[in-house]
């Protein structure tokens, strides 16, 4: 698990890890945001019409960097 979480938030776990977390509680931090990143970023909601008809797992609180990220691989689409 901590693997497939890394390959999509790399950023994210190497600052988790350089903070000083365990592997445990930084997969715990990063599992649900890098199931939603990967939804993001592989364009399952690039054409969607309303923020109603996105499904309730669709947001994660994510920093900047993250959204950046994501709204990059939306332009490049």
């Amino acid at each position: 698990h901590c693997l497939s979480v890394r390959a999509v938030c790399r950023r994210e776990i190497d600052c988790d890890r350089g903070n000083g977390y365990s592997w445990k509680i930084t997969l715990l931090r990063n599992y649900w945001k890098s199931k939603v990143k990967q939804e993001w970023l592989s364009g399952k909601y690039s054409n969607v019409p309303s923020q109603n008809s996105l499904p309730e797992k669709s947001m994660y609180p994510m920093d900047v960097d993250t959204w950046g990220e994501i709204l990059e691989a939306e332009l490049e689409r």
